[in-house]
């Protein structure tokens, strides 16, 4: 009898074998869901980056800014979504409900686009640079949470890689539409301006239409998601996560400084553009294949192959004297945001609990808008004091700092 159950425990711990290992070399399909997400994405992208490829070159050269002004309104936004993303994050943990707030955010974008071709001076070209990050901020914590509820664990690389490719695909036609349109139209910015607000229109309506939010479960929180018992919760690796994301975003400081460097380089004005395209373009084509990889191998060991790219890249641009350094900088650049952007969402997703996860983005998000702020900052008074090159060894130095982090730490964070 003792022979035949342990020959029963056996044969269904082969059971249990074969059946992993099924799931692993047959994973998921994707779910629509995250499909519509990223055609969301992609639609806004378009609409924003027609804006932003041509932005820092109508404030410097129509306007009359700085640049250093240039890198603080940069940095203002960009750290104003970020911040703005653990309130939105808390709050759909809060409702249990995360597209309304995405709807919201999306629409709060796209209505705000008229103000850029409006903009006479700093003072409305700011509040509409701080409102379109706000509404940006506002949609990014519910929808990367909606992202996780949503998705089976052991796809979930590959979905947050899917929703980045779509995005990055709208962060390729955007300034490729832009450049077409300055040819035809005679470097007409405010034009280019008022004809982005179709597609961040369509963005929003999509979403409306196009997605049916899961019912909450069981774990659904009612209490504060931010009191001090919820964030204790969220752990140990969590936080690791949060430190590591932080620290390298001081070493990625806003994609501005990129098209700044190929005006520095005399590319014409209307071809300025393409520089995002090309960065866009392998951010593309790598975030999906490198979101796949970071559901089968450690996360790690990736994030530091990342950072080894990125390090290339600055060191890259702050040497490049003409087109085929710029581009070969520029293109290293997008295969480092498609390895670590994606895995940095994933590794977030896998160290919370499902019913902080709103809350858990929202932080990380905060930590990295106080980074990205002072990378922008500092990157605009190295370039005024100093000049482009030393930038670009500061962004360096910092993705050495954080490389040494992950080799030193490797436990804390790993998922």
């Amino acid at each position: 009898m003792l022979v035949a159950d342990e020959a029963f425990m056996s044969m269904g711990q082969d059971l249990t074998k074969d059946a992993m290992s099924t799931l692993k070399n047959h994973p998921p399909a994707i779910p629509r869901a995250i499909w519509v997400l990223g055609f969301v994405s992609m639609l806004m992208d378009i609409s924003s980056e027609m804006i932003h490829s041509l932005l820092p070159m109508f404030m410097v050269g129509t306007l009359g800014i700085s640049v250093f002004a240039v890198g603080l309104i940069d940095g203002l936004a960009e750290s104003a979504t970020l911040i703005v993303k653990v309130f939105s994050g808390a709050l759909s943990d809060r409702l249990g409900k995360r597209k309304g707030l995405a709807i919201f955010g999306y629409g709060l974008s796209a209505f705000t686009k008229p103000l850029f071709a409006l903009s006479q001076g700093m003072g409305l070209l700011l509040t509409a640079r701080l409102m379109d990050r706000i509404g940006k901020g506002i949609r990014g914590a519910p929808r990367d949470a909606l992202i996780a509820d949503i998705t089976p664990a052991e796809i979930r690389g590959a979905a947050f890689g899917l929703r980045q490719t779509l995005d990055t695909v709208g962060a390729v036609a955007g300034p490729l539409l832009a450049t077409v349109l300055m040819l035809l139209w005679a470097n007409d910015y405010r034009r280019v301006f008022w004809l982005a607000v179709i597609p961040g229109l369509l963005a929003t309506l999509l979403l409306i239409i196009g997605i049916r939010e899961p019912k909450a479960t069981a774990t659904h929180v009612i209490s504060n998601p931010i009191s001090r018992a919820n964030l204790r919760r969220l752990g140990t690796a969590y936080w690791w996560v949060v430190i590591v994301g932080g620290v390298f975003t001081l070493a990625r400081f806003s994609e501005t400084f990129l098209i700044l460097r190929a005006q520095q380089l005399a590319i014409p004005v209307a071809w300025v553009p393409m520089i995002m395209v090309a960065m866009n373009l392998v951010y593309a084509a790598s975030a999906y294949p490198f979101g796949k990889l970071s559901d089968r191998i450690s996360h790690g060991s990736l994030l530091a192959m990342g950072l080894v790219v990125l390090i290339a890249s600055d060191l890259i641009l702050a040497s490049s004297t003409g087109w085929i350094g710029l581009f070969a900088g520029v293109a290293l650049w997008g295969i480092h945001m498609g390895m670590t952007q994606g895995l940095l969402a994933s590794m977030v997703a896998a160290s919370a609990p499902a019913n902080l996860r709103g809350t858990a983005f929202g932080f990380f998000n905060l930590i990295s808008g106080f980074g990205l702020l002072a990378a922008s900052v500092v990157a605009g008074l190295l370039w005024d004091q100093l000049g482009a090159a030393f930038t670009f060894y500061a962004g360096a130095g910092f993705a050495l700092l954080t490389f040494i982090g992950v080799l030193i730490f490797p436990a804390k964070y790993q998922a």
